[in-house]
């Protein structure tokens, strides 16, 4: 008797802990890896409100999700998805190397951060315009940077920088911050991190690097212009569906519809963590959707 398996696309928290919950199950589990585990936490320096580990780097807490699912008995494979074939009873994936049948799927790619959309962004990303400040940050130490957004990853983004640059100026559109309360106190205590609230960003500008940072006051209509040597945008993500569209239901937004059971549309593809509908994105809550949709597959296959 062919042997059941769940193939899991996405090595963040999500899919990590899905793997963890799979082979917990009976199951046999291949987990497709693009980049290196932990998605998106491996671009925040410290994480301070997940259950039990009050203090640990993104790029950690990743590497030990991977080696606890490896352990467990998961086996990890680098090649890129091309395609997804949903027509059938089995989900089929489609590598260069051909197609590999699974008898359940958990879509776990996450999101890719959000771009401005403003003039000079895409002809000065990697000069100066980031997307990533644990990743660039250290480029651009003891010189003046701007931060655009008011979430959590942007003023996560502040502080960090306000320990490695000269002066940090956070942009964002609405008046008062989306983030966590005790992260808006840090920020506001740091004495090199700058506020400029109501604002919106217009253009950024310089030949061959970042120069400046045009923005639009929206209360008085005014623009400023901020000399800076760095723009990092954080001003939310894009769900990574490109490889579902089309082939499962999804909102407005490109998230996949699928409840806190993880089904999706397709009875054996679960979807978990950024990438599906829902309330809260966090490392916590992508780990326990891995944990239901794992559970949901083995019911399915069972």
């Amino acid at each position: 008797m062919e042997p059941l398996s769940i193939s899991i696309i996405g090595a963040g928290p999500a899919g990590l802990s899905a793997a963890i919950y799979a082979r917990r199950a009976g199951l046999a589990v291949t987990v497709w890896e693009k980049t290196a585990p932990g998605g998106q936490m491996n671009n925040t320096p410290s994480i301070e409100n997940y259950p039990g580990v009050p203090d640990v780097g993104g790029f950690e807490l990743g590497d030990k999700m991977r080696a606890q699912a490896a352990g467990a008995g998961a086996e990890f494979r680098s090649s890129e998805i091309q395609g997804v074939d949903l027509s059938g009873e089995r989900p089929m994936l489609l590598t260069k190397d051909g197609g590999h049948e699974c008898g359940a799927l958990i879509l776990a790619m996450g999101a890719s951060p959000r771009k401005l959309d403003i003039a000079g962004e895409a002809r000065l990303a990697g000069r100066g315009v980031s997307y990533c400040a644990v990743c660039d940050g250290y480029f651009f130490k003891g010189q003046d940077v701007a931060v655009i957004g008011g979430g959590n990853t942007a003023l996560g983004d502040a502080l960090y920088l306000s320990g490695i640059c000269q002066s940090v100026t956070i942009v964002h559109r609405r008046n008062e911050f989306r983030g966590e309360a005790y992260l808006s106190k840090q920020v506001i205590a740091k004495p090199n991190i700058r506020l400029l609230l109501s604002a919106v960003p217009e253009e950024i500008t310089g030949e061959k690097k970042v120069g400046a940072l045009r923005v639009r006051m929206l209360e008085k209509g005014e623009t400023q212009e901020l000399l800076l040597s760095a723009v990092f945008a954080a001003v939310g993500s894009v769900p990574s569906t490109h490889l579902v569209r089309g082939k499962l239901a999804l909102d407005d937004y490109g998230y996949i519809l699928a409840g806190e059971d993880t089904r999706t549309s397709h009875p054996a593809v679960f979807a978990a963590g950024d990438i599906r509908k829902k309330e809260l994105r966090q490392i916590i809550t992508a780990a326990a959707d891995g944990a239901v949709a794992a559970t949901m597959a083995a019911h399915y296959l069972n």
